[in-house]
Protein backbone atom coordinates (compact mmCIF):
# COMPACT_ATOMS: atom_id res chain seq x y z
CA UNK A 1 0.00 0.00 0.00
CA UNK A 2 2.85 2.42 0.79
CA UNK A 3 4.50 1.59 -2.54
CA UNK A 4 1.37 2.58 -4.52
CA UNK A 5 1.11 5.88 -2.64
CA UNK A 6 4.70 6.73 -3.48
CA UNK A 7 4.13 5.99 -7.20
CA UNK A 8 1.02 8.25 -7.42
CA UNK A 9 2.68 11.34 -5.88
CA UNK A 10 4.33 12.58 -9.21
CA UNK A 11 1.02 12.42 -10.97
CA UNK A 12 -0.58 14.50 -8.25
CA UNK A 13 2.09 17.23 -8.56
CA UNK A 14 1.66 17.39 -12.37
CA UNK A 15 -2.09 17.85 -11.96
CA UNK A 16 -1.52 20.71 -9.51
CA UNK A 17 0.88 22.49 -11.92
CA UNK A 18 -1.60 22.19 -14.79
CA UNK A 19 -4.32 23.77 -12.67
CA UNK A 20 -2.15 26.81 -11.92
CA UNK A 21 -0.82 27.18 -15.56
CA UNK A 22 -4.19 27.03 -17.29
CA UNK A 23 -5.35 30.56 -16.32
CA UNK A 24 -2.02 32.02 -17.43
CA UNK A 25 -2.30 30.34 -20.86
CA UNK A 26 -5.83 31.56 -21.33
CA UNK A 27 -4.86 35.10 -20.34
CA UNK A 28 -1.99 35.08 -22.89
CA UNK A 29 -4.34 33.97 -25.64
CA UNK A 30 -6.71 36.76 -24.72
CA UNK A 31 -3.92 39.31 -25.06
CA UNK A 32 -2.96 37.91 -28.53
CA UNK A 33 -6.57 38.14 -29.61
CA UNK A 34 -6.63 41.73 -28.51
CA UNK A 35 -3.57 42.58 -30.64
CA UNK A 36 -4.91 40.86 -33.78
CA UNK A 37 -8.16 42.57 -33.53
CA UNK A 38 -6.54 46.04 -34.15
CA UNK A 39 -6.09 47.55 -37.72
CA UNK A 40 -2.87 46.60 -39.56
CA UNK A 41 -0.24 49.34 -39.87
CA UNK A 42 -0.01 51.32 -43.14
CA UNK A 43 3.15 50.24 -45.03
CA UNK A 44 5.79 52.82 -45.82
CA UNK A 45 7.21 53.15 -49.35
CA UNK A 46 10.07 55.22 -50.73
CA UNK A 47 9.10 57.52 -53.60
CA UNK A 48 10.75 59.96 -55.97
CA UNK A 49 8.93 62.81 -57.69
CA UNK A 50 9.34 62.79 -61.45
CA UNK A 51 10.58 66.07 -62.85
CA UNK A 52 11.30 66.83 -66.53
CA UNK A 53 14.88 67.69 -67.43
CA UNK A 54 16.99 68.46 -70.48
CA UNK A 55 18.94 65.43 -71.72
CA UNK A 56 21.21 64.96 -74.72
CA UNK A 57 20.25 61.74 -76.48
CA UNK A 58 22.91 59.68 -78.24
CA UNK A 59 22.99 56.51 -80.28
CA UNK A 60 25.83 53.99 -80.17
CA UNK A 61 26.49 52.44 -83.58
CA UNK A 62 29.01 49.76 -84.58
CA UNK A 63 31.39 50.50 -87.42
CA UNK A 64 34.77 49.89 -89.00
CA UNK A 65 37.59 52.16 -89.96
CA UNK A 66 38.80 52.69 -93.51
CA UNK A 67 41.67 54.70 -94.96
CA UNK A 68 41.02 58.29 -96.00
CA UNK A 69 42.79 57.63 -99.32
CA UNK A 70 44.01 54.37 -100.85
CA UNK A 71 46.24 54.09 -103.91
CA UNK A 72 47.50 50.93 -105.59
CA UNK A 73 50.92 51.90 -106.95
CA UNK A 74 51.27 50.60 -110.53
CA UNK A 75 53.87 51.29 -113.25
CA UNK A 76 52.89 53.43 -116.24
CA UNK A 77 55.72 52.25 -118.51
CA UNK A 78 57.35 48.93 -119.26
CA UNK A 79 60.76 48.15 -117.85
CA UNK A 80 62.98 46.54 -115.22
CA UNK A 81 62.80 47.63 -111.58
CA UNK A 82 66.25 48.96 -110.72
CA UNK A 83 65.67 50.16 -107.14
CA UNK A 84 63.14 50.17 -104.34
CA UNK A 85 63.58 53.44 -102.47
CA UNK A 86 61.36 53.05 -99.38
CA UNK A 87 61.10 50.93 -96.26
CA UNK A 88 58.08 48.70 -96.14
CA UNK A 89 55.50 49.87 -93.58
CA UNK A 90 57.00 53.36 -93.33
CA UNK A 91 55.45 56.81 -93.79
CA UNK A 92 56.15 58.52 -97.10
CA UNK A 93 55.57 62.08 -98.31
CA UNK A 94 53.84 63.40 -101.39
CA UNK A 95 56.15 63.13 -104.43
CA UNK A 96 58.66 60.88 -102.68
CA UNK A 97 60.21 58.39 -105.11
CA UNK A 98 59.25 54.79 -104.40
CA UNK A 99 60.72 52.81 -107.35
CA UNK A 100 63.14 53.44 -110.18
CA UNK A 101 62.48 51.74 -113.52
CA UNK A 102 65.41 51.41 -115.97
CA UNK A 103 65.29 54.77 -117.85
CA UNK A 104 67.90 54.05 -120.58
CA UNK A 105 65.49 53.31 -123.44
CA UNK A 106 63.22 56.22 -122.54
CA UNK A 107 66.18 58.58 -122.32
CA UNK A 108 67.18 57.60 -125.88
CA UNK A 109 63.65 58.23 -127.15
CA UNK A 110 63.59 61.59 -125.44
CA UNK A 111 66.94 62.62 -126.92
CA UNK A 112 65.86 61.47 -130.39
CA UNK A 113 62.66 63.49 -130.22
CA UNK A 114 64.59 66.56 -129.09
CA UNK A 115 67.00 66.19 -132.03
CA UNK A 116 64.17 65.87 -134.52
CA UNK A 117 62.54 68.95 -133.07
CA UNK A 118 65.76 70.89 -133.39
CA UNK A 119 66.10 69.79 -137.05
CA UNK A 120 62.56 70.93 -137.83
CA UNK A 121 63.13 74.25 -136.12
CA UNK A 122 66.41 74.77 -138.06
CA UNK A 123 64.64 74.38 -141.44
CA UNK A 124 61.93 76.85 -140.60
CA UNK A 125 63.78 80.19 -141.16
CA UNK A 126 64.89 79.38 -144.74
CA UNK A 127 61.49 78.06 -145.77
CA UNK A 128 59.80 81.09 -144.23
CA UNK A 129 62.18 83.49 -146.04
CA UNK A 130 61.54 81.78 -149.38
CA UNK A 131 57.81 82.04 -148.95
CA UNK A 132 58.00 85.77 -148.14
CA UNK A 133 60.33 86.45 -151.12
CA UNK A 134 58.01 84.67 -153.55
CA UNK A 135 55.07 86.72 -152.32
CA UNK A 136 57.01 89.90 -153.19
CA UNK A 137 58.08 88.63 -156.63
CA UNK A 138 54.63 87.58 -157.70
CA UNK A 139 53.70 91.26 -158.13
CA UNK A 140 56.43 91.69 -160.77
CA UNK A 141 55.50 88.35 -162.34
CA UNK A 142 59.06 87.15 -161.68
CA UNK A 143 57.72 83.85 -160.32
CA UNK A 144 54.64 81.91 -161.10
CA UNK A 145 51.68 81.55 -158.83
CA UNK A 146 52.46 77.86 -158.49
CA UNK A 147 55.86 78.67 -157.01
CA UNK A 148 54.23 80.96 -154.47
CA UNK A 149 51.72 78.29 -153.48
CA UNK A 150 54.44 75.65 -153.15
CA UNK A 151 56.51 77.90 -150.90
CA UNK A 152 53.49 78.66 -148.67
CA UNK A 153 52.70 74.94 -148.41
CA UNK A 154 56.31 74.14 -147.48
CA UNK A 155 56.15 76.77 -144.74
CA UNK A 156 53.00 75.26 -143.26
CA UNK A 157 54.58 71.78 -143.48
CA UNK A 158 57.62 73.00 -141.57
CA UNK A 159 55.44 74.48 -138.85
CA UNK A 160 53.48 71.23 -138.60
CA UNK A 161 56.71 69.25 -138.29
CA UNK A 162 57.80 71.48 -135.42
CA UNK A 163 54.46 70.98 -133.62
CA UNK A 164 54.69 67.20 -134.17
CA UNK A 165 58.18 66.93 -132.73
CA UNK A 166 57.28 69.20 -129.83
CA UNK A 167 54.50 66.73 -128.91
CA UNK A 168 56.91 63.82 -129.39
CA UNK A 169 59.41 65.47 -127.05
CA UNK A 170 56.72 66.03 -124.46
CA UNK A 171 55.52 62.40 -124.71
CA UNK A 172 59.07 61.09 -124.44
CA UNK A 173 59.68 63.33 -121.44
CA UNK A 174 56.53 62.02 -119.74
CA UNK A 175 57.57 58.40 -120.32
CA UNK A 176 61.03 59.19 -118.98
CA UNK A 177 59.46 60.79 -115.87
CA UNK A 178 57.26 57.72 -115.39
CA UNK A 179 60.38 55.64 -114.77
CA UNK A 180 60.41 57.39 -111.38
CA UNK A 181 57.43 55.93 -109.50
CA UNK A 182 56.46 58.57 -106.91
CA UNK A 183 53.95 58.67 -104.02
CA UNK A 184 50.74 60.48 -105.05
CA UNK A 185 50.04 61.61 -101.46
CA UNK A 186 51.45 61.35 -97.96
CA UNK A 187 50.61 58.20 -96.06
CA UNK A 188 51.82 54.79 -94.92
CA UNK A 189 52.98 52.31 -97.53
CA UNK A 190 52.67 48.56 -97.13
CA UNK A 191 54.89 45.75 -98.30
CA UNK A 192 56.31 45.64 -101.80
CA UNK A 193 54.90 42.98 -104.12
CA UNK A 194 57.73 43.37 -106.66
CA UNK A 195 61.41 42.73 -106.11
CA UNK A 196 64.38 44.55 -107.64
CA UNK A 197 65.16 43.20 -111.11
CA UNK A 198 61.58 42.21 -111.89
CA UNK A 199 60.00 43.11 -115.22
CA UNK A 200 56.91 45.27 -114.94
CA UNK A 201 54.41 46.39 -117.56
CA UNK A 202 52.33 49.51 -117.81
CA UNK A 203 49.03 49.36 -115.86
CA UNK A 204 49.56 45.73 -114.85
CA UNK A 205 46.87 44.14 -112.63
CA UNK A 206 49.23 43.47 -109.72
CA UNK A 207 50.18 46.65 -107.83
CA UNK A 208 53.77 47.30 -106.85
CA UNK A 209 52.60 48.35 -103.35
CA UNK A 210 49.59 49.93 -101.62
CA UNK A 211 49.68 53.41 -100.10
CA UNK A 212 47.08 54.49 -97.50
CA UNK A 213 46.47 57.86 -95.87
CA UNK A 214 45.66 57.28 -92.19
CA UNK A 215 45.38 60.86 -90.91
CA UNK A 216 42.52 61.61 -90.94
CA UNK A 217 40.70 58.28 -91.16
CA UNK A 218 37.13 57.28 -91.98
CA UNK A 219 34.74 55.43 -89.66
CA UNK A 220 31.82 53.86 -91.53
CA UNK A 221 28.77 52.92 -89.42
CA UNK A 222 25.27 51.72 -90.26
CA UNK A 223 21.94 52.73 -88.77
CA UNK A 224 18.51 51.23 -89.37
CA UNK A 225 16.05 53.16 -91.48
CA UNK A 226 13.46 52.76 -88.69
CA UNK A 227 15.73 54.72 -86.35
CA UNK A 228 16.08 57.42 -89.00
CA UNK A 229 12.30 57.74 -89.29
CA UNK A 230 11.91 57.89 -85.50
CA UNK A 231 14.56 60.58 -85.25
CA UNK A 232 12.94 62.70 -87.95
CA UNK A 233 9.53 62.31 -86.32
CA UNK A 234 10.86 63.40 -82.92
CA UNK A 235 12.52 66.43 -84.49
CA UNK A 236 9.32 67.42 -86.27
CA UNK A 237 7.14 67.03 -83.18
CA UNK A 238 9.54 68.97 -80.97
CA UNK A 239 10.49 66.06 -78.69
CA UNK A 240 14.08 66.69 -79.81
CA UNK A 241 15.73 70.00 -80.55
CA UNK A 242 18.35 69.85 -83.27
CA UNK A 243 21.65 71.68 -82.95
CA UNK A 244 23.65 71.27 -86.14
CA UNK A 245 27.04 71.78 -84.48
CA UNK A 246 26.46 69.25 -81.68
CA UNK A 247 24.90 66.65 -83.95
CA UNK A 248 28.00 66.59 -86.15
CA UNK A 249 30.30 65.76 -83.22
CA UNK A 250 30.91 62.04 -82.74
CA UNK A 251 32.74 60.22 -79.93
CA UNK A 252 34.64 57.04 -80.78
CA UNK A 253 35.06 54.03 -78.47
CA UNK A 254 37.79 51.51 -79.33
CA UNK A 255 37.11 47.78 -79.48
CA UNK A 256 38.64 47.25 -76.02
CA UNK A 257 36.23 49.80 -74.52
CA UNK A 258 38.76 52.64 -74.31
CA UNK A 259 37.42 56.07 -75.35
CA UNK A 260 39.31 57.57 -78.28
CA UNK A 261 40.71 60.95 -77.18
CA UNK A 262 39.76 62.94 -80.31
CA UNK A 263 36.27 63.75 -81.56
CA UNK A 264 35.11 62.86 -85.04
CA UNK A 265 32.82 64.79 -87.36
CA UNK A 266 29.81 63.37 -89.18
CA UNK A 267 30.60 63.91 -92.85
CA UNK A 268 27.56 62.58 -94.69
CA UNK A 269 24.68 60.11 -94.62
CA UNK A 270 24.05 57.76 -97.49
CA UNK A 271 20.98 58.49 -99.61
CA UNK A 272 20.15 54.83 -100.27
CA UNK A 273 18.82 52.19 -97.87
CA UNK A 274 20.28 48.71 -98.27
CA UNK A 275 17.28 46.51 -99.21
CA UNK A 276 18.86 43.40 -97.65
CA UNK A 277 19.50 44.88 -94.20
CA UNK A 278 17.12 47.85 -94.04
CA UNK A 279 19.95 50.16 -92.99
CA UNK A 280 21.89 53.07 -94.42
CA UNK A 281 25.50 54.18 -93.99
CA UNK A 282 27.01 57.08 -92.08
CA UNK A 283 30.57 58.22 -92.70
CA UNK A 284 32.57 59.90 -89.93
CA UNK A 285 35.96 61.55 -90.38
CA UNK A 286 38.26 61.27 -87.36
CA UNK A 287 41.68 62.89 -86.74
CA UNK A 288 44.35 60.21 -86.37
CA UNK A 289 47.74 61.92 -85.87
CA UNK A 290 49.22 59.06 -83.79
CA UNK A 291 47.87 56.33 -86.10
CA UNK A 292 46.00 54.66 -83.23
CA UNK A 293 43.20 53.80 -85.62
CA UNK A 294 44.16 51.42 -88.43
CA UNK A 295 42.03 50.41 -91.42
CA UNK A 296 39.68 47.53 -90.68
CA UNK A 297 39.44 48.06 -86.90
CA UNK A 298 36.06 47.57 -85.19
CA UNK A 299 34.93 50.63 -83.23
CA UNK A 300 31.73 52.07 -81.78
CA UNK A 301 30.56 55.56 -82.64
CA UNK A 302 28.42 57.57 -80.20
CA UNK A 303 26.37 59.87 -82.42
CA UNK A 304 24.34 62.73 -80.96
CA UNK A 305 20.67 62.68 -81.94
CA UNK A 306 19.68 65.95 -80.30
CA UNK A 307 18.47 67.37 -76.98
CA UNK A 308 15.20 66.31 -75.31
CA UNK A 309 14.17 69.43 -73.33
CA UNK A 310 11.38 67.70 -71.35
CA UNK A 311 12.76 64.21 -70.81
CA UNK A 312 11.37 62.03 -67.99
CA UNK A 313 14.08 59.87 -66.40
CA UNK A 314 13.21 57.37 -63.65
CA UNK A 315 15.39 54.97 -61.62
CA UNK A 316 15.48 51.50 -63.09
CA UNK A 317 14.53 49.90 -59.75
CA UNK A 318 11.19 51.67 -60.00
CA UNK A 319 10.21 49.76 -63.15
CA UNK A 320 9.11 46.13 -63.08
CA UNK A 321 7.64 43.82 -65.69
CA UNK A 322 4.50 41.75 -66.00
CA UNK A 323 4.63 38.02 -66.79
CA UNK A 324 4.27 39.05 -70.45
CA UNK A 325 7.35 41.26 -70.17
CA UNK A 326 5.48 44.56 -70.34
CA UNK A 327 7.06 47.36 -68.23
CA UNK A 328 4.91 48.75 -65.41
CA UNK A 329 5.45 51.09 -62.47
CA UNK A 330 3.67 51.82 -59.18
CA UNK A 331 2.92 55.41 -58.22
CA UNK A 332 1.27 57.06 -55.23
CA UNK A 333 -1.69 59.27 -56.12
CA UNK A 334 -2.71 62.41 -54.14
CA UNK A 335 -4.83 60.22 -51.79
CA UNK A 336 -1.75 58.09 -50.93
CA UNK A 337 -3.21 55.16 -52.83
CA UNK A 338 -1.04 52.91 -54.97
CA UNK A 339 -1.78 53.00 -58.70
CA UNK A 340 -0.21 50.89 -61.45
CA UNK A 341 0.84 52.46 -64.76
CA UNK A 342 1.77 50.71 -68.00
CA UNK A 343 4.92 52.25 -69.49
CA UNK A 344 6.57 52.67 -72.84
CA UNK A 345 10.35 52.79 -72.47
CA UNK A 346 12.57 54.63 -74.93
CA UNK A 347 16.07 53.62 -73.80
CA UNK A 348 18.35 53.22 -70.80
CA UNK A 349 20.54 56.20 -69.91
CA UNK A 350 23.00 55.15 -67.22
CA UNK A 351 21.00 53.62 -64.33
CA UNK A 352 17.73 55.26 -65.39
CA UNK A 353 15.00 54.67 -67.95
CA UNK A 354 13.87 57.33 -70.40
CA UNK A 355 10.07 57.20 -70.37
CA UNK A 356 8.25 57.64 -73.67
CA UNK A 357 4.73 57.38 -72.18
CA UNK A 358 2.89 56.21 -69.06
CA UNK A 359 4.14 58.76 -66.52
CA UNK A 360 3.82 62.51 -66.17
CA UNK A 361 5.70 65.27 -64.42
CA UNK A 362 4.85 65.37 -60.71
CA UNK A 363 4.03 61.66 -60.34
CA UNK A 364 5.43 60.04 -57.20
CA UNK A 365 7.13 56.81 -58.30
CA UNK A 366 7.63 54.01 -55.77
CA UNK A 367 11.24 52.82 -55.81
CA UNK A 368 11.40 51.02 -52.41
CA UNK A 369 8.86 48.76 -50.73
CA UNK A 370 7.22 47.70 -53.99
CA UNK A 371 6.95 44.06 -52.87
CA UNK A 372 4.88 45.00 -49.81
CA UNK A 373 2.09 46.85 -51.61
CA UNK A 374 -0.52 46.22 -54.26
CA UNK A 375 -2.51 48.57 -56.51
CA UNK A 376 -5.35 50.15 -54.54
CA UNK A 377 -3.61 49.87 -51.16
CA UNK A 378 -3.06 52.83 -48.85
CA UNK A 379 0.58 53.65 -48.12
CA UNK A 380 2.67 56.13 -46.19
CA UNK A 381 5.03 57.64 -48.79
CA UNK A 382 8.51 58.73 -47.76
CA UNK A 383 10.21 61.09 -50.21
CA UNK A 384 13.68 60.00 -51.36
CA UNK A 385 14.26 62.92 -53.73
CA UNK A 386 17.08 64.46 -51.68
CA UNK A 387 18.88 61.27 -50.66
CA UNK A 388 21.27 61.49 -53.62
CA UNK A 389 22.04 65.13 -52.82
CA UNK A 390 22.67 64.32 -49.16
CA UNK A 391 24.97 61.47 -50.12
CA UNK A 392 26.98 63.75 -52.40
CA UNK A 393 27.19 66.41 -49.65
CA UNK A 394 28.35 63.87 -47.07
CA UNK A 395 30.89 62.42 -49.47
CA UNK A 396 32.27 65.89 -50.16
CA UNK A 397 32.58 66.61 -46.41
CA UNK A 398 34.27 63.25 -45.71
CA UNK A 399 31.37 61.84 -43.66
CA UNK A 400 29.57 58.62 -44.60
CA UNK A 401 26.09 58.91 -46.08
CA UNK A 402 23.41 59.13 -43.41
CA UNK A 403 25.85 59.94 -40.56
CA UNK A 404 25.22 62.74 -38.08
CA UNK A 405 27.77 65.30 -37.00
Amino acid sequence: MALNTYRNEPLQWIAVLLLFAAPMVWSGCDRDKGRQAGPPPVPQVGTVTIEPQSVELTTELPGRTSAYQVADIRPQVNGIIQKRLFNEGSDVKTGQQLYQIDPALFQVKYNSAKASLAKAQANLPSIQSRAERYRELIADRAVSQQDVDDAAAALEQAKADIAYWQAAVEAAHIDLAYTRVNAPFSGRIGRSHIKTGSLVTAYQPQPLATLQQLDPIYVDVVQSSAELLRLRRNLQTGLLSSEAASRKKVHIVLEDGTPYPLEGTLQFSDVTVDPTTGSYSLRIIVPNPDHILLPGMFVRAIVSEGIAPQALLVPQQGVSRTPKGEPVALIVDPDNTVQQRALTLDRAIGDRWLIASGLAAGDRLIIEGMLNVRPGAKVAPVSMDNIGEKSETNAASGAPAGSKK
